[in-house]
């Protein structure tokens, strides 16, 4: 069977999909770029499985071009907003996806992005490397600290409570969080569930661990930032499109917070030129929270092991249900 992969991914997948042998046949976008548009339409034709990454969008174009061979799209990721789902459903292809295997690395990035902005370790970095650094001043670069702090975190899901169980040691003195309903694990991290607006409006720290829905899509806009204490940092690891980014910008402009941290943005990458990184602060990472070695490779493995799975028809390790 046909398989087309649309990058090259860390070699621990490969290794599975090229030993597979009898089972499938893998051609690749052989490039560490997004693949051109064309070249997914052209690769993806006949193919029996699709092994794709976020940046990929798979819509009804993509499936028109694979025709009727495609069973299976396997993306390594745990999003699949990239996904035209409805339409993947209706052709009764299967979909696998990553959950759970980088929960702690997006956690670990998430914990040193708040960290960063808080206590303004950029701007630090920079006034050493351009000869800001003079003498000890009791008040530059001051910043804000965990202890004695209230954190809302917006989606108390696997990497969420995962965020929360490495912030509470700083000595978090509350912890609030916001969802569709009360969970029963947020126990654990002594987890108060309370409404969006009195999550934003008592939090010195609100981290968005949310999944893109449509009723989290531009969530975070002028209503919301306008409730947020002055003092406040906003931290988004989930996804770009949850943030108004122009209504941040406002935001951090006009002093109505005091920082924000991102490793999503909307687009991505996000433009040089855009008004977000003109500010100081405002700290953005190119989406790199589940980047260390070790989970990419077990990414690239459980991506491959959910490809072979639906071509033989057989138990994907995570397959999702929609």
């Amino acid at each position: 069977m046909k398989v087309f992969i649309t990058r090259r991914i860390p070699q621990e997948g490969m290794k599975i999909l090229i030993e597979a042998t009898g089972v499938c046949e893998v051609s690749q976008w052989d490039s560490d770029e997004p693949i051109p548009r064309s070249e997914l339409l052209k690769g993806v034709q006949g193919a029996h499985g699709l092994l794709c990454l976020l940046s990929d969008k798979i819509d009804a174009e993509v499936l028109d071009a694979a025709g009727p061979n495609l069973k299976v799209i396997s993306t390594m990721s745990v999003g699949f907003d990239h996904l035209a789902l409805e339409e993947i459903k209706k052709c009764g292809i299967r979909v696998g996806y990553t959950p759970d295997v980088l929960t702690d690395a997006t956690a670990e990035l998430t914990v040193a992005l708040l960290l960063a902005t808080a206590r303004r370790l950029p701007e630090g970095v920079e006034e050493v490397k351009k000869g800001g650094w003079s003498s000890w001043k009791p008040l530059w670069l001051c910043g804000y600290g965990l202890s004695g702090s209230t954190v809302g975190v917006i989606g108390l899901g696997r990497i969420g409570m995962a965020i929360a169980q490495r912030l509470l040691p700083f000595g978090v003195k509350r912890l609030l969080y916001t969802g569709r309903t009360a969970k029963a694990h947020a126990a654990e991290v002594n987890g108060e569930f309370v409404p969006l607006d009195e999550l934003v409006s008592e939090s010195d720290f609100i981290v968005v661990s949310c999944s893109l829905t449509p009723e989290t899509q531009g969530l975070c806009d002028k209503a919301f930032f306008s409730k947020m204490k002055k003092t406040a940092v906003f931290i988004n690891s989930s996804r770009g499109a949850v943030v108004n980014q122009e209504d941040l910008y406002e935001a951090l402009s006009g002093g109505q917070i005091a920082a924000a941290g991102l490793d999503v943005t909307t687009p991505e990458p996000l433009p040089t030129s855009h008004p977000l990184l003109t500010l100081k602060n405002c700290v953005v990472l190119p989406h790199i929270g589940s980047a260390t070695y070790s989970t990419r490779g077990v990414m690239s493995a459980l991506t491959a092991q959910n490809l072979l799975g639906g071509l033989q028809g057989s138990d994907m390790p995570s397959e999702l249900s929609f």
